[in-house]
């Protein structure tokens, strides 16, 4: 819609490269602060600042008040006009204009009627410097018309068919809100069988015999007269088979043939739309609401499609089971045929709906306010689109601009005007406005052509204090016409400030960046132009950080003991700091066992409780600094408990002075058990409403007998009492008689009342019943009222059953709601209830966070920032943003892989937002969302961000190979995570000597490129250890290190032992040649030989030792007799089966040792199965410990033991 006014339009030639070079050379209008002093001094044409909506509808039984208020210097008056003529506000005893204002009430409430005031009003604010003007106001009173009388017919319906009960609701204005609900007012269940289709009839897809009721009630809500008006209720009788059948049967003979067709299953057919094909216009921004509802048995499921495309991602919503596509927030990219399906198992059944979106005007660039100095440039541009794309025409001071009078500063081309050399009588307001048939934008704009002499705004002397090696931020906000040149100095007659330790800002701030001790002093602003001069100075002080010199401890405490935190701190003098200490970031206890001294937290009589973490934090007006510390408890030692006894239960309780709302208990107390009774525990039980069930009722000291209980109405009480001492609660007593109340008017309300919405379209009113006592009396129901907040909208009620929730449909999303529920029964109602404040159902956010910036601090570490959504598109309450992240590649080796998304998430408002845990020298991508209670909105466009190098990880390995006299030979494998581009290899290596002492260190840099190395000219038989790492540009990574030993000579060459991580190669010696060694087997040698004297002297003396018996006794059958031709075991042969000696082997029968035999050494005998050495290096045979068989005597009398037998029989 255009506003009324008839234009002209006005032909300009002008070339359009001339325009454009016209436009470059242009000087920047001035911007005028916001300071209300200055505004009150400065000329400037009217603003409208408020108007009523253009499409205003108004409450027929109450005054209209239509609003127009605007600012200007001097202060504007107002005119208004009515449908395209002037309204003599003046001759029209109902309508008034408040003072200073443009705002009209017209008095209906006094005799006025709302219909003689309908039309399009339109007001002018006017000064000398200009004229304003709103919008056109079309006033409409809102309608709520009855719903015609009609005679409904029952419907009677067969079990399986489809069916449509019409609403049909009466036209009003605006249109108004549908539901069904019974004669209950309990909202009718909707499933994919049954659902409420967009024009308000119920859809039954299948009707079944549980849909037979007589009141399926349509209801219309009008919300600007708060009306609900009721239709009559439909009967619906569904007809099942077998009832049918057996209807039939009871009128026919035995002889006829009855029997109806039992349900029949049928494939989908589309009850709305209708046809196969359908059209819908929809303007861009509004909200796309497509419909399919389909009969059918079974219940056929819906699915939509874009034919020729997707669905719009995140805009896209499915209602009502499916059956209502909804995209909101439409374009013009969102044209186009959609198709419903409709299918079950039977086929399937489809509509195309031709979707075309039209655009009423939208703002691409609006027209601004200039603000000019004498003889300077300046335009107003007013671009607009739409579809059909709009036409635009421009107005001077409400006039259009063809009649308006000639300026020879202006000049019109299309949607621009050029203003050149202006003067002050060029000052006026230009209106812009765009049209098209689906609607019309109108934009105010003024010209305002100042001369003004500069002026500070800052006030003077104002102090500043920062903290040391913080920025200092100096304000000079000014003004002038022309735009004044600020310059600042130090000192009063100081020099002009310049050079890279100051930033100088375009508002007149100046920024010291670091603010050091030695910046303290007095700053001076010059603010200059062709009019005048002014200077301005402010204090700046530099104060010295707040430190914590001593913070608290980790300490461990016993129970019961004392412990002390300290917290000394450091200051500037002149700052006055506060010291508070919380526990786990929370305030302390409120306990006298905590002593919160000038420097120090002291806890006494420490308990368990007192576990946790304590945090000192220091404040001062500038800074603030915090230390923790943890407090762990731990047992005190065990000390001897004496036992006492419970008391026994109370007995003898006794009712007196019984009242309506009173009575006296006494009792008599039970035995304390030598612990004196500490307090009486009375609890009551509820026989009428909770039989069995004891509520607690009060308690009273130990010393007390008698008690005054307090009484509610319509309960049978009784009583018993629980005695308690230091060691616990004795049995309840015996019960007291019932005394029963007489019933009354509720006394309390349910508590705990809440209004939150469980869909984007209703309020769930939720509370906690009363308890069968809290009724007072019998019938308790509930009054549940509510009414939107800020509307000045009349309360609606429903009084229900005894439940705890009801549910409100219809309602926007996320909007307030004040909302109340009083208790009553039959007796009457309980006192006014408090109001609380509730919430329609959440909807998901509609836009995505804007501006997201990234600033990589490290390579580690980033911030990102985002600008916040408008909280009125987040629709539900805030929770916070949730910043998506992930790696893309990593830029030294340019290979992708995917990773998964890590999410951050910052609750509430913040815009801000550290991402650690990054990789070095990778390309990351992030993106942010807004959250709300619903769930999360749509993504911002990925940011892509890198973070520079960092250093390497260690080399993946090390390898030392082909160790000869003087040389190494080194591989290595490149840093798994080389965090960047390698420069180079540090290789540093040094000898070690037999005392483990370290040589000279070597150092060698080593291409990035090389895997190996051959270091030559090393010592031989030496001992070398290796450091090696990698470097990047940013420095040296963490390094790895090995050892290895050149051989000794050519023949015998010493491998390196290498392992994983840090490897240490074996030292190897010839220890045969050694002093020691030679020593030692000298002695074992001679031990050996007196060893066997000793046995053989034994054994010519006759008899039978130890072993020998155990020998006879325990003879071995499986051992095989001996080759005579070599003296070995047969099957047993050391040649065939490789296996050590048998223990207790047997000699050759001629008593003689074999040579092979007897130069085997004792280590050759200790690596069988038993035989071992001691710690003092003496040998341990078979019998040191296990009891085996032993093998069978050969000849006993006349045999010589082999050395090992002799050992055996030794021990």
């Amino acid at each position: 819609m255009q506003p009324k006014i008839m234009m002209k339009k006005k032909s300009i030639s002008a070339s359009k490269a001339s325009l454009v070079l016209f436009l470059c050379q242009m000087i920047s209008a001035l911007d005028v602060p916001l300071d209300s002093k200055l505004l009150e001094e400065l000329s400037q044409p009217p603003t409208i600042t408020q108007q009523s909506p253009k499409d205003y509808i108004v409450d027929p039984r109450e005054n209209i008040v239509i609003q127009c208020e605007a600012k200007g210097k001097p202060p504007p008056s107002f005119s208004w006009t009515r449908n395209g003529t002037h309204f003599d506000i003046d001759k029209d005893t109902q309508v008034t204009m408040k003072p200073n204002s443009g705002t009209l009430v017209i008095n209906i409430m006094n005799g006025g009627k709302a219909e003689a005031y309908e039309g399009v009003y339109q007001c002018t604010a006017r000064n000398e410097r200009g004229a304003a003007i709103s919008n056109n106001i079309v006033i409409r009173p809102s309608r709520s018309p009855l719903w015609t009388k009609e005679k409904l017919e029952p419907n009677q319906v067969r079990e399986g068919d489809s069916l449509v009960l019409h609403c049909r609701p009466p036209v009003g204005l605006p249109p108004p809100i549908i539901f069904w609900m019974d004669n209950a007012f309990q909202r009718l269940p909707q499933s994919e069988r049954v659902s409420q289709g967009l024009n308000g009839d119920l859809y039954f897809s299948n009707v079944q015999p549980e849909d037979t009721r007589e009141d399926y009630i349509c209801y219309a809500r009008f919300n600007h007269t708060q009306t609900i008006q009721q239709k009559q209720p439909i009967s619906v009788k569904v007809f099942s088979m077998d009832s049918l059948n057996d209807t039939i049967a009871a009128n026919l003979s035995e002889t006829d043939i009855y029997g109806a067709k039992p349900v029949m299953e049928r494939q989908p057919v589309l009850l709305t739309p209708t046809g196969s094909t359908s059209t819908k216009v929809e303007l861009r921004g509004n909200v796309l609401l497509l419909e399919c509802i389909a009969a059918g048995l079974p219940t056929p499921v819906i699915r939509w499609i874009k034919e020729g495309g997707e669905l719009p991602a995140n805009r896209t919503f499915f209602e009502n089971f499916k059956k209502t596509l909804k995209i909101i927030d439409v374009s013009e990219a969102d044209s186009g045929n959609y198709k419903c399906i409709a299918r079950n198992i039977l086929g399937s059944a489809h509509h195309v709906i031709s979707v075309t979106v039209k655009a009423a005007p939208y703002w691409i660039t609006a027209p601004r306010n200039l603000v000019l100095s004498p003889g300077e440039d300046g335009t107003l541009i007013c671009r607009a689109n739409g579809n059909p794309k709009p036409n635009i025409s421009w107005l001077a001071n409400g006039v259009p601009i063809a009649i308006a009078p000639e300026d020879p500063s202006r000049k019109v081309d299309g949607d621009t005007i050029i203003f050149s050399h202006v003067q002050e009588r060029s000052s006026a307001v230009y209106q812009c406005n765009a049209s098209n048939e689906y609607g019309y934008l109108l934009a105010n704009a003024f010209v305002n052509v100042l001369a003004e002499p500069p002026r500070i705004l800052t006030p003077p002397n104002k102090l500043y204090q920062v903290i040391a090696d913080s920025p200092a931020l100096l304000d000079c906000a000014y003004f002038g016409s022309p735009k004044p040149e600020i310059e600042w100095f130090k000192g009063v007659k100081g020099s002009i400030l310049r050079g890279n330790e100051y930033i100088f800002h375009d508002n007149g701030t100046l920024e010291i960046p670091v603010a050091q001790k030695d910046s303290t002093g007095t700053y001076t602003c010059v603010a200059r132009n062709e009019l005048g001069k002014i200077q301005n100075e402010v204090q700046l002080e530099v104060k010295d950080p707040t430190m914590i010199i001593k913070q608290p401890e980790y300490k461990v405490i016993q129970r019961y003991g004392q412990v002390s935190f300290e917290c000394i701190i450091k200051h500037d003098s002149t700052l006055l700091p506060t010291v508070i200490w919380l526990k786990d970031n929370d305030e302390l206890p409120d306990d006298e066992r905590f002593l919160v001294g000038k420097d120090n937290l002291t806890i006494m009589n420490v308990t368990d409780k007192d576990d946790g973490t304590y945090t000192c934090i220091v404040n001062t007006t500038l800074d603030s600094v915090s230390a923790s510390a943890v407090l762990t408890v731990v047992a005190a030692p065990p000390t001897p408990a004496i036992i006492y006894a419970r008391p026994n239960p109370p007995f003898d309780l006794e009712l007196t002075g019984q009242l309506e709302r009173s009575v006296e208990l006494s009792w008599i107390p039970g035995d304390e058990n030598n612990s004196p009774i500490t307090n009486f525990v009375i609890e009551y039980e509820d026989g009428l409403h909770e039989p069995g069930v004891w509520h607690y009722q009060t308690e009273v000291p130990g010393t007390q007998t008698t008690v005054q209980l307090k009484l509610s109405p319509y309960v049978s009480y009784s009583f018993r009492v629980i005695a308690v001492n230091e060691i616990g609660r004795s049995q309840p007593s015996e019960p007291s008689e019932q005394y029963l109340t007489k019933s009354a008017n509720p006394d309390e309300n349910p508590s705990n009342v809440q209004g939150i919405g469980s869909e984007p379209d209703n309020l769930v009113i939720t509370w906690e019943s009363l308890k069968g006592f809290q009724s007072n009396g019998p019938g308790l129901q509930y009054k549940v009222s509510w009414r939107q907040k800020d509307v000045d909208d009349e309360w609606t009620s429903v009084i229900v059953a005894n439940v705890s929730k009801y549910i409100v449909s219809g309602t926007p999303t996320f909007v307030p709601y004040e909302i109340k529920v009083q208790a009553l029964n039959d007796l009457g109602y309980a006192p006014e209830p408090s109001e609380v404040i509730g919430h329609s159902g959440e909807d998901l956010p509609m836009v995505a966070p804007g501006n997201v910036q990234v600033h990589v601090i490290n390579s580690t570490l980033a911030k990102v920032h985002w600008d916040p959504v408008p909280l009125k598109t987040v629709r539900g309450h805030l929770q916070g943003y949730k910043v998506y992240y992930w790696k893309v590649q990593s830029l030294s080796r340019r290979s992708r892989r995917h990773v998964e998304k890590k999410i951050l998430t910052f609750r509430g408002n913040k815009t801000f937002g550290m991402l650690p845990g990054l990789e070095p020298y990778s390309s990351y991508k992030l993106n942010v969302r807004v959250v709300n209670g619903k769930g999360e909105g749509p993504a911002s466009p990925d940011k892509v961000f890198k973070t520079p190098e960092g250093v390497p990880s260690s080399p993946s390995f090390l390898k030392i190979t082909n160790p000869t006299l003087d040389s190494l030979t080194l591989e290595w494998g490149s840093p798994t995570r080389p965090n960047g581009v390698l420069t180079s290899y540090i290789l540093k290596f040094q000898p070690i000597n037999n005392t483990h002492e370290l040589g000279p260190l070597v150092e060698i840099r080593i291409p990035a490129n090389e895997s190996s190395l051959i270091l030559k000219n090393l010592n031989y038989s030496t001992r070398y250890k290796f450091y090696f790492n990698a470097q990047t540009s940013v420095g040296s990574g963490s390094q790895i290190t090995e050892e290895a030993v050149t051989v000794m000579d050519e023949a015998g060459i010493l491998r390196p032992a290498v392992g994983a991580g840090k490897a240490m190669a074996s030292r190897q010696v010839d220890i045969a040649t050694q002093g020691w060694f030679i020593g030692l087997m000298c002695a074992v040698a001679l031990l050996i030989l007196i060893l066997l004297i000793v046995c053989f002297i034994r054994r010519n003396k006759g008899g039978k030792y130890p072993v020998k018996e155990k020998e006879d006794a325990h003879a071995d059958p499986e051992i095989q007799p001996m080759k005579e031709d070599d003296g070995t075991f047969g099957e047993y042969s050391d040649a065939e089966d490789h296996k050590p000696l048998k223990k207790g082997s047997r000699t050759p029968s001629d008593r003689t040792v074999k040579k092979e035999d007897s130069d085997d050494s004792l280590v050759d005998y200790g690596e069988g199965v038993n035989g071992q050495f001691n710690e003092d290096g003496s040998f341990i045979g078979q019998y040191s410990g296990k009891k085996e068989k032993e093998p069978a005597e050969g000849n006993e009398s006349s045999e010589a033991p082999s050395p090992v037998n002799a050992m055996n029989s030794f021990v």
